[in-house]
């Protein structure tokens, strides 16, 4: 009987190239790895062609209220996969061996642990392979020269960063370079003897650093003693380096299993799910994570030649975005890189060489390639697969499902949607969209509706990202399905709201992501709230959502029954106490309520109920004559009342706001407030531009600085070619009135109207129906 054990690094390439050598000579009956026992019925999964890295092992505790859950990521290039690969196709079982997920997600209150995302979330211990560093590391350490507080604290660092410590003693500062040199770029070399006597030199004579670390290694050597016993004659135990002198050392079995006694347990479940490269990079949070997931690969996958495939596939990626790269470049590139290597004395060119001759020679000293560079290859983002075998919530099945009847395909990086909710396809999407965000799978974002594509239209950003999977894991708490789990979760939703606004902003969810379950009860807790609710702000927070709720409603085809009788509701108490709510306002307030303001009356003209807007108008227009209105909210209301033409006295309103009988403050404050959304009036009304351009060169000198502030919040929120228009016609107040006329040339407008009449009047032969055309 032979045990033997191979002491990896987490997502080494190096180290994956070793094993799959060494395993191919060992000929193992049986393959122990480190990783949650719970997994081993999902082993025979990694031989599915389905089955495409990276993925990551899933366990979560269905019973527990928090849903703590822990990943075990694997990449094409992590030794742990190459063995689940050889023990499948060579039909020998396969094992995991680390301590089992059961006790990981249990609460410890004596130790509390970090969520675990690896099968080694603690460190991350990284091997070395050339015998001279570990050699230097060894003999620092026993003989403990004149350097020997330096050699002890390097130990007590080891149990945190292994390769640090044996990249710093081998004169490197970089632990990932120093990697690179002794391992990546060495192929055919056996590193494992030489990482079993480095490690052992680092632990020597040191107890684990942590209960939770005893334990890990005492299981694996339980896993070990239950091989032998079962009679198997060649076993191959494949763990982080750090743990093989531990798993070597003669222990009692007894010992282990007193320490394994007694330790906490929950109930869990496990499935396969797929990750991305991004979330394999350390700089995503994950302890054992690499910083270049994607050069990993091409060193995996490359057999000769890396440089010079690497700097292809850069060229390739910078001329698909239009940059000019012609092999003369990848050529220099590739002898920059190979210099640079030289010079520093590596035996072949590291990521680093290879970044610096990128931006020298194929990105031209230019800082953004390299970034696309780095985002694209480097890290590489790309995500995994997982055969539909696969075990799964109900929850996640049915989104699947969904997802391929509407062809949208999950990917990790950015993807721009635009739908047109007239087609039955987007409008699906829509809804599926929609619904996930309900649930808090934020796998879409809406971004903002350009003002001519009209309601009917959406735009989207999808990004998913594996941490989804757990948030459907909790979503599966409302349901199986993805309407259900959604309607349970308004339902509930509704029963504990507070607001009105809470409210609102249910119907809305309820009719974008058609959820007629859940309507008709949001729509009695909605109308009890409005009924006895009297805060005139809350009233107006409510009400655009429900303007929109039911205009979206009209286009998407969805009933909304009683949703216009609480809006008109709505309105009428608006309107009766909007001079009270307007009353005694500071700066802040007022600021607030004009938000308000803006809000419910672009509600009403996209509800386009005459009644109701004309009361709206006549409660605006008896705002402007009660003492004590804020300047701000005095000059927004009389520029809508002044849009809608329902101001006859509008001069003498100007000139009375920018008289000199109120303080500056509150002019510039009306001003503001007149000003906001647009400054076409300014730009077209040449009596109005005059009279505050007046005013303004009038201020005296103080006045004139307490105000700036305030008029460079107002014009700076105007866009850059309003800005400028603005600013010519102010340059030319001082020229001829016949210069500054808004009225048409009479020969010129002549010509206009008679082109105009001639296209009006000639009858098309072929009418055309635009895509804009709405049913």
């Amino acid at each position: 009987m032979t045990v033997e054990y191979f002491g990896i690094r987490h997502h080494g390439p190096g180290s994956a190239r070793a094993l799959r050598r060494a395993l191919a000579d060992f000929k193992p009956d049986l393959v122990l790895i480190e990783g949650p026992p719970e997994a081993d019925p999902l082993v025979p999964l990694a031989a599915d062609p389905a089955m495409r890295p990276p993925v990551a092992l899933l366990a979560y505790a269905p019973d527990d209220p928090s849903r703590r859950a822990a990943f075990w990521p694997f990449a094409a290039f992590s030794p742990e996969w190459t063995a689940l690969r050889h023990a499948c196709a060579t039909a020998v079982p396969a094992r995991f061996c680390d301590l089992p997920a059961a006790c990981t997600l249990a609460p410890e209150p004596a130790e509390p642990l970090e969520p675990a995302e690896s099968p080694e979330p603690a460190e991350s211990p990284e091997p070395a392979e050339s015998p001279e560093p570990a050699e230097v590391a060894a003999g620092a350490a026993v003989s403990g020269t004149a350097a020997g507080p330096d050699v002890e604290r390097l130990l007590e660092r080891a149990w945190r960063d292994p390769l640090g410590v044996l990249a710093e003693v081998g004169g490197q500062g970089d632990a990932e370079r120093w990697w690179e040199d002794v391992v990546e770029h060495r192929a055919g070399e056996d590193p494992f003897a030489v990482v079993a006597e480095a490690m052992g030199v680092l632990r020597e004579g040191r107890a684990p650093h942590s209960a939770r670390e005893e334990q890990r290694e005492a299981h694996m050597r339980q896993c070990v003693r239950r091989g032998v016993r079962e009679g198997f004659e060649r076993i191959a135990v494949v763990c982080g380096a750090w743990h093989v002198p531990a798993l070597r050392e003669r222990v009692p079995a007894a010992r282990d299993a007193a320490v394994l006694r007694g330790i906490p347990k929950v109930r869990v479940a496990m499935t396969w799910v797929p990750w991305t490269h991004g979330r394999l990079a350390a700089d995503s949070g994950y302890g054992a994570g690499v910083r270049s997931p994607g050069w990993y690969q091409h060193l995996y996958e490359a057999q000769d030649r890396v440089v010079e495939r690497w700097m292809a596939a850069t060229a390739r990626l910078l001329r698909a975005e239009g940059l000019a790269v012609s092999p003369a470049h990848v050529i220099e590139g590739v002898r920059l890189a190979e210099t640079l290597a030289g010079l520093r004395g590596r035996p072949l060119p590291g990521l680093e060489e290879i970044i610096e001759a990128t931006r020298a020679v194929l990105c031209e000293g230019r800082e953004e390639p390299v970034e696309l560079v780095w985002r694209r290859l480097v890290v590489g983002e790309r995500l995994g697969s997982v055969p539909e075998s696969t075990p799964m919530v109900p929850l996640r099945g049915d989104l699947q499902a969904e997802q391929r009847r509407l062809r949208l395909k999950p990917s990790p990086e950015p993807a721009d949607r635009e739908l047109d909710l007239r087609k039955p396809l987007d409008l699906g999407r829509s809804v599926l969209l929609h619904r996930l965000r309900t649930l808090g799978v934020t796998w879409g974002k809406p971004a903002s509706l350009g003002r001519t594509k009209g309601t009917f239209r959406e735009n989207w950003t999808l990004v998913w990202h594996p941490e989804f999977d757990v948030d459907l894991i909790e979503a599966g708490f409302w349901g199986t399905t993805v309407v259900a789990a959604c309607t349970a979760k308004v339902r509930a939703a509704a029963r504990a709201a507070d607001g009105l606004p809470e409210l609102t902003a249910l119907v809305e969810e309820c009719l974008l992501a058609d959820l007629p379950g859940a309507l008709p009860a949001v729509m009695r807790a909605l109308a009890d709230r409005a009924a006895t609710d009297g805060d005139t702000a809350h009233l107006m927070a409510a009400f655009p959502p429900l303007v929109r709720a039911l205009r979206y409603g009209d286009v998407r085809e969805t009933p909304a029954e009683g949703l216009l009788s609480v809006i008109e509701g709505l309105a009428v108490r608006i309107c009766l106490g909007l001079s009270r709510a307007a009353a005694s306002l500071d700066d802040d307030a007022a600021r607030a309520f004009l938000d308000q303001i803006n809000g419910v009356n672009e509600a009403f003209t996209l509800l386009d109920e005459e009644p109701l807007t004309t009361r709206w108008t006549a409660a605006l227009a008896a705002l402007p004559d009660r003492p004590g209105l804020h300047g701000l909210l005095d000059g927004r209301i009389t520029r809508l009342l002044h849009d809608l033409s329902r101001l006859p006295d509008f001069q003498v309103r100007m000139e009375r706001a920018v008289s000199p009988g109120h303080p500056p403050s509150r002019t510039a404050a009306w001003l503001e407030g007149f000003l906001s959304g647009s400054a076409l009036v300014l730009i077209h009304d040449t009596p109005l531009l005059r009279l505050v351009d007046t005013w303004l060169a009038e201020l005296p000198e103080p006045a004139f600085i307490d105000v700036l502030p305030l008029l460079r919040r107002t014009f700076g929120r105007h866009s850059g070619p309003e800005r400028r228009t603005l600013a010519e016609r102010l340059r030319r107040l001082g020229s001829a009135p016949a210069v500054l006329d808004d009225a048409p040339d009479p020969a010129r407008s002549g010509l206009a109207a008679t082109a105009a009449l001639t296209i009006l009047t000639t009858p098309d032969p072929s009418p055309i129906r635009t895509e804009g055309d709405q049913r």
